[in-house]
């Protein structure tokens, strides 16, 4: 279950990411990027829950 809600947190930030990196505003650009990277360690880590069965 871990590694769904990991997986769904991911796709959320990155999300949020991708789309704050559209804005004017330089600072809430370098937000975007930081927060569109964590979603993609929250993914890397949902998988690897899903690879050793939630047991991390």
């Amino acid at each position: 279950m871990g590694e769904m809600i990991d997986k769904i947190k991911g796709n959320v930030n990155e999300a949020i990411g991708k789309a704050k990196q559209n804005s004017t505003n330089p600072e809430t650009q370098a937000d975007g990027a930081a927060q569109e990277a964590k979603g993609k360690a929250q993914q890397l880590g949902g998988s690897v829950k899903g690879a050793l069965g939630d047991k991390v």
